[in-house]
């Protein structure tokens, strides 16, 4: 389990995290969103001790990560993939951190088949494309065969086949009851891997819940309606009380939901083609929640305006 409580930090008078307190508990993908500056790499670096607090703790498994006697059996992190010794192949990058770990070396190559790099195990480092260096870095996380991840931005730089691989990666590590906390721009991603979410915006927590129940907070249901009558049911629904946005045969209904709009139809013997509620997007719902907290933002008039 990872948990942080009133965490606090500041760098040049600037606030970065602003007491910040979350758990993240184990057997699911927790992801970690929030717009650029807005303390997610602070944060990460928080937990991690590489960074100290101004106030408040973060803990791994109940202690701080500087009171771990075996770093690696216990958390495994991906912070910056390119973080490599160069001149060394992917085998004796995590050689090396096998025996600083007491590990055994059976785990290298245990891992270097996990992430797809066994056939380029004697090539340097400093060679590897963002994608393999991206491998590599998830490799020397599961070297230990931790119980808790932390993935920085783990998709970036790979092909679409890469981001399949490290999303069922990330999901079957939660499904052997690990814990996996992992931030990442991309919406679409998530929405498809995370179960939890913790969103933060200006270094504070913003939400903290299920992925579902954080679309439903953030957004505005409705119902699409293809009709070649949508002159009049639009007018039914609105004098039910209903919303309408029309079309030439389509309508987004918002205040009446499908059931109430279904009925209003064969009432009045109204031919439906297509009756859809309509769910927001991870992404629609992110940017409704952080649209105060984008630190730089595009201020300059828009082209119409123009």
């Amino acid at each position: 389990m990872v948990e942080a409580r009133g965490l606090t930090k500041k760098y040049r008078g600037k606030t970065a995290v602003r007491d910040l307190s979350f758990t993240i508990s184990p057997g699911k993908v927790t992801g970690f969103l929030g717009p650029n500056g807005a303390g997610k790499s602070t944060t990460m670096r928080l937990l991690l001790g590489l960074d100290r607090p101004d106030s408040g703790t973060a803990t791994i498994g109940g202690r701080p990560y500087a009171e771990l006697t075996s770093p690696l059996r216990t958390v495994g992190a991906l912070l910056e993939a390119k973080a490599v010794h160069r001149g060394r192949s992917a085998y004796n990058h995590l050689r090396f951190l096998a025996l600083t770990q007491g590990l055994p070396l059976t785990r290298v190559d245990e891992v270097l088949e996990r992430v797809g790099l066994t056939e380029v195990r004697k090539a340097r480092a400093g060679g590897f494309s963002l994608g393999m260096g991206q491998r590599l870095g998830i490799a020397a996380a599961l070297l230990g065969d931790p119980q808790i991840l932390l993935l920085d931005e783990p998709v970036n730089g790979l092909d679409p086949e890469g981001v399949l691989w490290i999303r069922n990666l990330m999901k079957s590590l939660a499904e052997e009851g690990r814990t996996v906390f992992v931030s990442s721009h991309l919406m679409n991603e998530m929405a498809v891997t995370a179960d939890h979410l913790v969103v933060i915006g200006r270094g504070t927590l913003l939400a903290d819940c299920p992925v579902s129940e954080f679309i439903e907070a953030n957004s505005t249901s409705s119902v699409l309606v293809r009709t070649p009558d949508a002159v009049r049911l639009a007018d039914l629904v609105t004098a039910a009380g209903g919303d309408v946005t029309a079309g030439p045969d389509e309508l987004v209904i918002t205040g009446v939901d499908t059931a109430r709009i279904a009925g209003i139809a064969a009432e009045h013997r109204i031919v439906v083609l297509e009756l859809t509620p309509q769910r927001a997007s991870l992404e629609e719902a992110f940017m409704r929640m952080t649209s105060d907290s984008v630190e730089y933002g595009d201020t300059s008039p828009s082209r119409s305006a123009a």
